[in-house]
């Protein structure tokens, strides 16, 4: 690479049920090769972590392949290899950080082990541009709901707040399953409630009275929501009454993205904040788009939300991090980096 070229990253995402491989060269896009097993979990209702894993090793090969043919490059043109080390489903994560070590080792290029949560920052990147420093980034997804000050995506992410039990994507992949609807439930939901009413049915809001404000101002909890939705379902069937899907998906989506943005926009404000990004596979949600746009705008700030299908857990997202590493001279990892199922968003790279 010389000194004014930007950084052609290859990054690798394996941390749940996706295998991505993202091709990036400084903060545009070039390939974006995603190899789902969703419908392999699907009959199980959720992801099956030696499922994941063993579709993970199966799909590793094809997807880079077909991630260079989308590039137009070599994987000897590539000047690093980033990779997932955490956090994730722990087999999962080997697979790639295994395939990670293989590509940096046999190519002689540096190996860039990152964090996740701070992929899912940076991804926003190949869609707006630069990163406002500092920005406040909303997460939400099957396993994670936070909110982060990031100050810079490659080494300064601050945790302020996230989930003590459910996190949003989880709550809507159990209601959805309780109303009959496919999985992965957020799609559905979303679909689903565009036909129904949001104030048919006054679900709880999680951690949103004074008291819980005092110790939990910027965490979540959508366990006591989901719980509400059960029972609610459940004595409408135990009274013969059909239940009306429509109404409670958008009744249950409403009261999840009116917690989400309500703490989004106050942490925000507190932390003296003009920009805030929204990440993670919820962030694709039609409803959550429109209240943080909305809410946002009453306050004067300003929100970024990648296309769709970057919020998902893709490839591109891991590159788009790793290309930030480069620029900023940021040291490679080691050889020997490990697969941390339970990796801080405060250390961004491993």
């Amino acid at each position: 690479m010389s000194a004014t070229s930007e950084p052609l990253v290859l990054g690798i995402e394996t941390s749940c049920d996706e295998t991505g491989v993202g091709i990036v060269r400084g903060h545009t896009l070039l390939a974006d090769a995603v190899a789902s097993s969703v419908d392999e979990h699907a009959r199980f209702g959720g992801v099956v972590p030696e499922v994941a894993s063993r579709a993970h090793l199966e799909a590793m090969v094809p997807t880079v392949q077909r991630a260079c043919e989308t590039a137009g490059v070599a994987l000897h043109d590539v000047d690093a290899i980033a990779v997932t080390a955490g956090p994730g489903l722990a087999g999962a994560l080997l697979v790639g950080v295994a395939s990670a070590k293989a590509l940096a080792l046999s190519l002689g290029k540096p190996l860039y082990g990152v964090n996740h949560l701070a992929a899912h920052v940076a991804v926003d990147q190949l869609e707006h541009g630069a990163l406002p420093d500092p920005c406040l980034a909303l997460l939400v997804s099957g396993g994670h709901s936070s909110l982060l000050r990031v100050d810079d995506v490659t080494e300064r992410v601050t945790p302020l707040g996230s989930t003590i039990d459910d996190a949003a994507g989880e709550a809507f992949d159990k209601v959805a399953r309780l109303l009959g609807l496919p999985f992965p439930g957020g799609p559905h939901i979303d679909r689903a409630a565009r036909d129904g009413s949001s104030v048919y049915v006054d679900f709880p809001r999680g951690l949103t009275s004074r008291r819980d404000l005092e110790r939990h101002r910027f965490d979540f909890s959508f366990s006591g929501l989901k719980t509400a939705v059960a029972r609610w379902v459940e004595a409408r069937e135990a009274a013969g009454e059909p239940v009306p899907v429509a109404d409670v998906a958008a009744s249950f989506q409403e009261a999840v993205c009116d917690v989400l943005t309500r703490k989004a926009i106050d942490a925000a404000a507190a932390e003296g904040i003009d920009d805030i990004l929204i990440g993670g596979g919820v962030a694709a949600n039609s409803r959550l788009r429109v209240l943080a746009e909305e809410r946002a705008a009453q306050k004067g700030i300003r929100v970024r939300v990648p296309r769709p299908g970057l919020c998902t857990d893709n490839g591109a997202m891991v590159a788009a991090l790793g290309a930030e590493m480069v620029a900023r001279g940021r040291a490679p990892s080691a050889l020997d980096l490990p697969a941390d199922s339970s990796m801080s968003v405060e250390l961004v790279q491993a």
